[in-house]
């Protein structure tokens, strides 16, 4: 079993690393724009530097359908917070291709082609994590970190395979609508446990007591960590405590749901390794479709669209509204299936699977209280009594496309207020 899986592993390396041409073409980019990038500070005698972040700056970059390297422009601290964009907004003033997205903090896309682009990050340059008061403010730390610690190419390729499974498994990434592992987080897992395997052994494991890892060893003792962590950072099922901030959670995005859906596929791919489970195939919602009629179910395709900014604001709206619809759903019939794919900019896809139930049946108020009993015996029809207090029931007779098209044009309101843009049911 263990030289298949070496075997298996060693196939996959050669997938997921990205061609030298392709290296090569973002480099040369990429120093391009930082040529072009330093001759508009030192015009604009802003106190401010490049710095390439990221995957790139790491050497951790898996082969994707497209790439983006993370640029951040670290601007001193005597630059007040809200005027970062504004400044860096002016040193890309004569760059090609250049749009905002907004963020926890507002930053900026280049496209340099239709597989590549630059995402520039306005941050404070602070040499003390404490100071920051951003995220990306810490971003500087992290890379420092990685470069200075992770000299292996072995281990380097360990942390490969370890994002290339996140991406297959879909609990890639700390967005609101993934809440899985970040990019930075699979880096110090795999830092600490040496091996892409080990990773996978110890993440998949059942655990009564939440699990604490501290790389460095920042703490005495794990029990530590739960006293001086804030409290919002020990939510998550796993601890990381990030070696260059010892109160910052680096898993702290990680939810419970996505974390079973990592421990299932590594304890699969364990048992059975394949190369399949780095590059899964794609879902044939058109196949799953027929199969799910010929069971009896009814299947929805839901397109939405939401008018809130591209990337994890637009995401999680997206998701949230995916899942209030499941929960509006779940009132007539069985969910037997569900899925949602953000796909990027601002648009969402997801389909249902729903039997409808039998019957459904209505709480009403107690038989005593006149005046809420005559207006529950108003809305319903036909109804019961049940010690002492009211019930209906209702046949379910019409279907899911039915209930979505009039849930559809009953809740204008509501759609509107959970900035979806446009849906379609089919």
């Amino acid at each position: 079993m263990k030289n298949k899986l070496n075997d298996v592993l060693k196939e996959v390396l050669v997938e997921i690393i990205p061609s030298t041409p392709t290296i090569d073409f973002m480099s040369e980019e990429l120093n391009h724009f930082l040529e072009q990038g330093n001759k508009r500070l030192k015009k604009l005698k802003l106190d401010a530097e490049f710095f390439v972040g990221g995957s790139f700056a790491k050497d951790t970059v898996v082969k994707k359908g497209s790439y983006d390297v993370d640029i951040f422009l670290r601007f001193d601290k005597k630059y007040p917070e809200e005027d970062l964009p504004k400044l860096t907004k002016k040193v890309l003033k004569k760059t090609k291709g250049v749009s905002k997205v907004h963020g926890s903090r507002e930053y900026f896309k280049v496209k340099i082609s239709p597989w590549f682009c630059l995402e520039i990050v306005p941050v404070r340059r602070v040499n003390n994590p404490k100071e920051s008061e951003n995220i990306t403010d810490l971003s500087y730390s992290h890379v420092k970190f990685i470069n200075k610690k992770i000299k292996s190419k072995k281990i380097l390729k360990e942390i490969k395979l370890g994002k290339a499974f996140c991406h297959a498994t879909k609990t890639y990434g700390a967005e609101s609508y993934v809440h899985g592992f970040s990019g930075y987080a699979i880096e110090l897992l795999i830092y600490h446990y040496k091996t892409f395997e080990k990773f996978l052994k110890e993440i998949s494991k059942k655990r009564k007591t939440k699990l604490i890892i501290d790389p460095e060893n920042l703490y005495k003792r794990p029990k530590d960590v739960l006293f001086e962590l804030n409290g919002s950072k020990l939510i998550s099922p796993i601890i990381l405590i990030d070696p260059t901030y010892k109160e910052r959670n680096a898993l702290a995005a990680l939810s419970v749901e996505s974390l079973e859906i990592f421990q299932k596929a590594a304890k699969k791919f364990l048992k059975s390794p394949t190369k399949e489970a780095f590059f899964p195939k794609k879902l044939d919602l058109d196949e799953l479709k027929k199969k799910e009629i010929k069971k009896g179910n009814e299947f929805i395709f839901i397109n939405s669209k939401t008018k809130k900014q591209e990337g994890d604001i637009a995401g999680t709206k997206l998701l949230k509204f995916h899942r209030h619809l499941v929960k509006e759903s779940e009132k007539y019939f069985e969910v037997k299936g569900n899925g949602f794919k953000y796909e990027n900019k601002k648009d969402g896809k997801g389909y249902l699977i729903l039997k409808p139930k039998k019957e459904i049946i209505f709480n009403g108020p107690l038989e005593k209280d006149e005046k809420h009993a005559a207006t529950f015996k108003s809305i319903h029809s036909k109804t019961y009594v049940e010690n002492g207090r009211l019930f209906s029931k209702k046949k379910i007779d019409f279907s899911a496309k039915e209930f979505f098209h009039k849930w559809k044009k009953d809740n204008k309101r509501k759609i509107k207020e959970m900035y979806i843009s446009k849906l379609k049911f089919c």
